[in-house]
């Protein structure tokens, strides 16, 4: 069985930092790509950043230059790395596994930047 659990979130004000972690269990995690996505309230889901098996990163626009995805092999994990965070930025984030046609979703953490 597929497991996904993030941590990490919180409150942070404008111009902060949060890193996001998300252990996988039940996959063979090297061969998936694992991605980050977010919703904000009455806001579709979208992707915020992927990395595939062999590392190759992709960005939404709207956090280039903000935000670092990275994973670890060794310990099944898949990091976002949230720098110079914005209130636009509020929003459950997801992580998520791919592979082919198999998508797996973890259960979401909230992250809320405000003063």
């Amino acid at each position: 069985q597929v497991h996904l659990v993030e941590s990490g979130g919180g409150l942070v004000q404008p111009g902060g930092s949060l890193r996001l972690s998300c252990a996988a269990s039940g996959i063979a995690f090297t061969i998936y790509t694992m991605g980050w996505y977010r919703q904000a309230p009455g806001e579709q889901r979208e992707l915020v950043a992927d990395i595939t098996s062999r590392g190759t990163t992709h960005y939404a626009d709207s956090v280039k230059g903000r935000f670092t995805i990275s994973r670890d092999s060794a310990k099944n994990t898949v990091y976002l790395q949230m720098n110079s965070l914005k209130s636009e930025d509020t929003a459950v984030y997801y992580c998520n596994a791919k592979l082919i046609k198999e998508n797996n979703w973890g259960q979401g953490t909230q992250v809320t930047v405000s003063s």
